[in-house]
């Protein structure tokens, strides 16, 4: 996910797995790396990014132009849609284009970029030091025991929750499905959440098997690991929610912004959704639940949940003449004023320290919960081939959740198309 909540949907995935198969020469040992036409020079460089999140960086990028006049950063906008960016950035890169320095890739695109040669290894004179960072957005940019790209923001799903018809949160899956007899008597639903075919299916699935201690695809990014028991366990207890009405019935058809009008309408008892719902219904004149909702890392097996990760990574091209600043802009993007203005945009920074800061925790009262989520966050799968697995998750879990295909049979044919999209 690229923004704070606003998953895009997976169309156009085969040409873009089939871009990937055509340029990946030494996946096994993560690419060259080596940016055999770039340079550690100085000078002007371009940062592109996603147009519906570019905002977040222009007064970024304005500052830092004040006080460099001599190393200009230009932003150029890249399509909203992930797919698209992905794909405009392909078409450069294989050709070995320089037309973008350095650019912010969605989490889930990352290993594809690094398997592929195409951005530079963050290491040596000058890599910014992102011993301060947070540890999963730094785990989803690393890509066989090497870190390719600087974490820009992060995200994590939150529990959310009606304080009127509950004293608490619930602290694992069994004590939400317990609760559903408040929800019962209020005649709201119990959990609503993103269960509409597109990448928030893969997101929750995938929630629900990491929730459970379970994986998809082994490290090597490749070998299906759906028939761990803690994967079946997980995935079974989606299914399962979802047909004895745990989970809304409805969610089949919800994206985020669904879940979000449905909890503002008080229509449920809980929702899962991120950071971003926070804002909207504490202040917007649609929501009923101003002052009657809290939130919660959400809930696993045995305690709190593992939200799979959103966010951007901002990676340097290999073949940019001016790495050296590109490697400072990006340290300029970690620092504390920057990473703090993100929060004050509900653009959850990748600092840790932000998150420890009481002023930040008073002023922003989700920020500890989500503090909480992150610590427990683990990326969607690490893979170049990212959109062929995830089209794989979302057409098995789909089958699954609307009894077309038993749990046993779902996992099966999704193991094998992963095998058939890593192959």
């Amino acid at each position: 996910m690229t923004s704070f909540g606003k998953l895009t949907k997976t169309a156009a995935l085969a040409g873009a797995v089939a871009l990937t198969l055509a340029a990946c020469s030494s996946e096994e040992e993560g690419g060259s790396g080596t940016g055999d036409g770039g340079g550690d020079g100085r000078g002007n460089i371009t940062f592109a990014m996603g147009s519906n999140d570019t905002d977040k960086l222009k007064p970024v990028i304005d500052s830092w132009n004040a006080d460099h006049p001599d190393e200009q950063v230009e932003l150029v906008e890249l399509p909203a849609e992930q797919d698209g960016q992905r794909e405009t950035l392909v078409q450069s890169l294989q050709a070995g284009g320089t037309d973008y320095d350095v650019f912010a890739l969605d989490v889930t695109d990352t290993a594809q970029f690094a398997a592929n040669g195409w951005i530079e290894p963050i290491e040596g004179e000058g890599a910014p030091d992102l011993s301060g960072l947070l540890d999963a957005p730094v785990e989803s940019a690393t890509y066989n025991g090497t870190v390719f790209a600087v974490p820009q923001n992060t995200n994590a799903q939150l529990l959310y929750y009606r304080t009127d018809l509950v004293d608490a949160a619930p602290t694992n899956w069994e004590e939400l499905k317990d609760a559903c007899s408040k929800a019962e008597e209020a005649d709201v639903d119990c959990l609503d959440l993103q269960l509409s075919q597109y990448e928030g299916l893969s997101v929750n699935a995938t929630q629900f098997m990491q929730g459970w201690g379970g994986t998809v695809v082994g490290e090597d990014g490749t070998t299906p690991t759906l028939d761990d028991p803690n994967s079946v366990e997980g995935f079974t207890a989606l299914v399962d929610g979802y047909k004895d009405d745990v989970i809304a019935k409805r969610s089949d058809s919800f994206t985020e912004e669904e879940t979000a009008q449905a909890f503002l309408a008080g229509e449920t008892l809980f929702s899962y959704n991120w950071p971003y719902m926070y804002d909207s219904a504490k202040t917007e004149d649609s929501s009923t639940v101003k002052d009657k909702f809290d939130v919660a890392p959400i809930v696993g097996k045995d305690g709190a949940g593992a939200s799979t990760l959103g966010g951007y990574n901002d990676a340097i091209n290999v073949n940019s003449p001016n790495k050296a600043t590109a490697k400072d802009f990006l340290s300029y993007v970690i620092s504390e004023d920057v990473q703090r203005g993100f929060a004050d945009q509900s653009f959850p920074p990748v600092l840790a320290s932000i998150y420890d800061d009481e002023s930040v925790q008073e002023q922003y009262p989700y920020m500890e919960a989500l503090k909480t989520a992150l610590d427990n966050a683990q990326p969607r799968p690490v893979t170049p081939f990212y959109p062929g697995v995830s089209k794989a998750i979302q057409d098995n879990t789909w089958a699954a959740i609307k009894d077309e295909a038993p749990v046993d049979e779902a996992l099966s044919n999704m193991s094998d198309a992963i095998t058939q999209a890593t192959g």
